[in-house]
């Protein structure tokens, strides 16, 4: 086969990078690869023919995707139809488990190898879901570790890769550099404010940030990352609320990670990166009241942030719902800032947690594409180093 014909579905922002990042590792491995499907605009720039974009269809939380349910199967029926039309040699889905698990009982129906790539957080919530990736997934593949024995106990055919994040190398920038850039007083403690890229989430996530910074005043420095999916008139409406509270909008959450002091961030990738850097931080998180209502209800975990699950142990303060307040976020921010046995005491325990999601030289990205690549017959030989 010179020419494998690759579907791939990732609808939200840090599966669509994934599936960019997918895309060139399977090039490497098969140069003459085509792939069309659900993506961004990355994925779209490395040749993705996309039958559906991610931005038309990347909604979250209950209320939301209720309300936006029937645009959202418009636009999976055409995936479907995609499917049936173009019989690819080879699926590749990636978490966004609203659509991707439906489109991979389709894909069943249509003998197609199926590798999920980034697990939907079944272990949380909707166990009762794993017996259809049992049935229409061929491989399953987790970027935490928890996760591989979670699925294998369940009978599913999962590998731990390795976190694709933990491969990057830390940012170049340096501290004084990174001040000049952004008009920032080097001299003084950076706290990092990681609300979430999501509107909802700023709008959620922000006001109790913004008022924290108000409360704990001119004595530090207070960056608001944003990022790089937001509209020019999303990121001016941040600045002038960001302004108000005496905090500064950049444009590089890593780097902000890298140099701040410590970090209040909302729970999601973020908080990842930040244990991968070592930098303190608090995990936090509001929803619709909805939404919290049913997550109580169903989410059976002993914590919320990822950090603390993979550290089996609460390492990292969370503060959710109506925990999350602003004099709350101080009484759990001011250690970071002000206790060097604190922070010596969670950096420790983040490098541990960074070491673990860490297993291949080759990286996590490059061995999930070699493996997904081992269920196309005539690509076999692509053996796992």
């Amino acid at each position: 086969m010179e020419r494998p014909k690759i579907f791939l579905s990732a609808g939200e922002a840090s599966g669509e990078h994934y599936g960019a990042l997918m895309m060139t590792a399977i090039r490497r491995l098969a140069p003459q690869a085509e792939f069309f499907g659900l993506g961004g605009i990355r994925m779209a720039s490395l040749g993705l023919r996309r039958v559906v974009r991610a931005e038309d269809v990347a909604v979250m939380g209950i209320t939301e995707v209720i309300l936006h349910m029937p645009h959202i199967y418009r636009e999976y029926r055409k995936l479907k139809a995609s499917l049936r039309t173009e019989r690819p040699d080879l699926a590749i889905l990636i978490d966004f488990p609203d659509v991707n698990l439906s489109l991979a009982a389709e894909l069943r129906r249509l003998k197609i190898p199926v590798v999920y790539f980034v697990s939907p957080q079944l272990w949380a919530w909707k166990k009762w879901r794993v017996r259809g990736v049992k049935r229409n997934v061929s491989r399953m593949l987790v970027i935490f570790p928890f996760e591989e024995e979670f699925y294998r106990t369940h009978g599913v055919a999962a590998e731990f890769v390795g976190h694709p994040l933990a491969d990057l190398k830390p940012p170049m920038v340096t501290r004084e550099a990174f001040a000049r850039e952004n008009g920032l007083d080097a001299s003084k403690f950076w706290i990092g404010l990681l609300p979430g890229s999501r509107a909802r989430e700023l709008d959620a996530n922000l006001p109790p940030m913004l008022e924290a910074a108000r409360l704990l005043g001119p004595e530090y420095e207070y960056l608001l990352p944003v990022a790089p999916t937001l509209k020019d008139s999303q990121v001016h409406a941040l600045d002038t609320r960001a302004k108000q509270a005496g905090v500064r909008v950049v444009h590089d959450a890593r780097a902000v990670l890298q140099h701040a002091r410590a970090s209040v961030v909302a729970s999601g990738t973020a908080t990842v990166e930040a244990a991968l850097i070592s930098n303190p931080f608090l995990v936090v998180y509001r929803v619709s009241r909805i939404t919290y209502a049913v997550a109580r209800r169903v989410v059976r975990v002993a914590h919320v942030g990822m950090v603390n699950l993979i550290a089996g142990r609460r390492i990292v303060p969370e503060l959710i719902q109506d925990d999350f307040t602003a004099s709350k976020v101080l009484e759990q921010l001011r250690p970071l800032l002000e206790n060097e046995q604190a922070r010596a005491t969670m950096q420790s325990d983040l490098r541990t947690v960074g070491a673990a999601l860490q297993v291949h030289s080759e990286g996590a990205i490059e061995h999930a594409a070699r493996i997904a690549l081992q269920l196309i017959p005539s690509f076999g030989f692509i053996m796992a180093r």
